[in-house]
């Protein structure tokens, strides 16, 4: 975690006078934005007209903020970090955002006492061998520095960030640390039994409970704040020396916070326990599921699966949440022209339409929200799948289970009898479940499934090698989608790519050429996200409808290629085409675009 620098003088070139000694005012505050012309001297009068007619114990960033102030230069309103930001510049310290994925708690939290810090109103957000960089909303307030440095035996570098976060991540940090401190001591430090610590056993008989107050809080935190930071997967690793954990945001896995290997066991039985999973096994892979609630009160599903390996039991739990697991089309990703021929798709009365795609491409999202739109109370929505991923009130969903002998070929069978209209299958993995999902598209009903093929047209040939004839594939499959997820750019500090032409781009997609307009941008990274320079997911699409014209090359032995060739003929675009699309819009680059698709050779 790195501040913005700022000039290392604690004076502006604005400020003609000294720096004031003591707590921030209000109407300084308020003064100083109006000579840096940041807001209009009209704007000035209007917010201490305001912010006078009641006395506040409020910090003076966050009382400033409440009144949405409008910048001069473009009529922004400025918000708390805006605020934070310019007053860094003007005291000339650097700025900090404070990221809570870059802080290592453990440390900072032995730096000073959490009432230490609640009192002085800072906190510590690094500590190397030399510094501890401590962030602060009081620029001028700097009497705890020396007892800080003469505790820490380091020297001490102060950073402003907005008062709303310190106040919230002192309490989160030092509560996450005492939790974590005290499930320790309760363990003994011990660990369950791994590949290289069997000869451990026997040192201490104290093993950590998993309803352990130290350990409930810790496992609550974990949740909460993966909730908070967008994540789609939590796992916890264990190692050798410690336990890891790491959060999967917009694709790509964050180390968040290591921990005694005691600690995570006990975490791992507490969410096993939560889960209905035996919490004695630990030599075979397990599933289970959890509900549960984000900080804004909905409720969120999560996928638990348990795997051995050899330093312990590794959990990776996926995270279902309501505001990503049912989306229109648009904020899926679907282009105008994807959209109206998959809506037509969905609208008929009986066949199989299949979702394509590696794992972790969005074909749930994409099935769920499809269902979701047509389950009507005329309708009849049955599903069978292999776990249920979300708990949905509007289908009639059922759960595989494989130590019963009830496979997805027997629930198939079983819902038939249901009387549905519209069957969704988790997956099609086998011949006998191609075969009841042919048979279900036979008797008058509209079934979905997924299946794992690289694009659309590879699931013809996918069935084929299940067995299904190339008769009953012309009889039954209405159309295939094909999806990946690519990250889309950070709109706060994306920036114009002068390098990249159109030219760049019409080689990528050759022999298709892109039309309209071109606007490439270039990630650049910003505290919004992370200096990843990307921000959120989108879908890219590719649907292939059957066309006669196609049926009449769904043969014994089909050329994949005549079939891919025959599919652009009836309107489909192949994913790299959807993807360079998206970059002419200015939405994701061209590197996203390769590395996620396949080739069209």
């Amino acid at each position: 975690m790195t501040a913005t620098p700022k000039s290392s003088s604690r004076q502006s070139a604005t400020a003609a006078v000294p720096l004031p000694v003591g707590p921030l005012d209000w109407r300084r505050l308020v003064d100083w934005l109006a000579a840096d012309g940041v807001i209009a001297p009209e704007q000035a009068q209007r917010t201490i007209a305001r912010c006078s007619q009641a006395e506040s114990a409020q910090h003076p960033l966050v009382r400033l903020s409440s009144v949405a102030m409008e910048r001069a230069s473009d009529g922004k309103v400025l918000d708390i970090e805006a605020l934070t930001e310019w007053l860094a510049r003007r005291v000339g310290m650097d700025y900090l955002r404070i990221d809570p994925l870059k802080v290592d708690v453990g440390k900072v939290a032995d730096s000073m006492s959490a009432a230490y810090a609640e009192r002085h109103g800072v906190l510590p957000v690094q500590v190397t061998a030399t510094e501890v960089v401590v962030a602060t909303s009081e620029p001028f307030i700097e009497d705890w520095v020396a007892e800080v440095e003469r505790q820490a035996r380091r020297k001490v570098r102060r950073v402003l960030s907005n008062p709303t976060d310190i106040h919230r991540y002192t309490a989160e940090f030092f509560a996450l640390a005492k939790s974590v401190r005290i499930a320790q001591k309760a363990g003994g430090g011990s660990g369950a039994a791994s590949f290289e610590q069997l000869v451990e056993l026997g040192k201490t008989s104290k093993q950590l409970d998993a309803n352990d107050q130290g350990v409930v809080k810790v496992v609550d935190w974990l949740w909460q704040y993966a909730f908070d930071q967008r994540a789609s997967d939590i796992h916890l690793e264990p190692r050798r020396e410690q336990g890891v954990i790491r959060f999967r945001i917009d694709g790509v896995l964050h180390p968040v916070y290591q921990m005694p290997m005691g600690v995570l066991n006990a975490m791992t039985a507490r969410i096993k326990l939560l889960g209905r999973m035996d919490v004695v096994e630990k030599r075979r892979p397990q599933d289970g599921r959890i509900k549960t609630r984000n900080p804004r009160g909905d409720e969120v599903e999560m996928r638990l699966s348990t795997l051995p390996t050899a330093f312990g039991e590794k959990m990776v739990m996926r995270i279902f949440d309501p505001d990503t697991a049912v989306k229109d089309l648009d904020a899926l990703g679907f282009s105008a022209h994807d959209a109206e021929r998959w809506e037509a798709l969905v609208k008929r009365p009986h066949g199989i339409i299949l979702v394509t795609g590696p794992t972790g491409s969005g074909k749930t999202t994409t099935l769920y929200s499809t269902l979701k739109r047509i389950a009507t109370e005329e309708v009849n929505v049955s599903t069978v799948e292999d776990p249920i991923e979300m708990i949905e009130p509007a289908f009639n969903q059922t759960q595989v289970q494989a130590h019963l002998d009830f496979g997805f070929p027997e629930g198939l069978r079983a819902l038939m009898r249901q009387d549905p209209d519209i069957i969704m299958v988790g997956e099609i993995r086998d011949l006998q479940t191609a075969e009841m999902a042919v048979q279900a598209a036979l008797t008058g009903h509209l079934v979905f499934s997924t299946l794992h093929t690289n694009d659309a047209p590879s699931a013809i040939t996918r069935l084929m090698e299940l067995g299904i004839p190339a008769y009953l594939i012309n009889a039954t499959v209405l159309g295939v989608l094909a999806q990946r997820l690519v990250r889309t750019l950070c709109k706060q500090c994306r920036q114009r790519d002068e390098k990249s032409s159109r030219e760049d781009l019409d080689e990528v997609v050759k022999p298709w050429k892109i039309s309209g307009g071109y606007r490439p941008y270039r990630p650049v990274g910003c505290v919004d996200c992370r200096m990843t320079g990307f921000l959120g997911r989108m879908g890219l699409y590719e649907l292939l409808t059957v066309s006669e014209a196609f049926k009449h090359l769904v043969t014994q032995a089909p050329s994949i290629d005549a079939l891919r060739r025959q599919a652009v003929a009836d309107g489909m675009r192949p994913l790299r085409l959807a993807g360079a699309l998206r970059v002419a819009e200015g939405l994701s680059t061209v590197e996203e675009i390769l590395s996620a698709t396949p080739s069209l050779n």
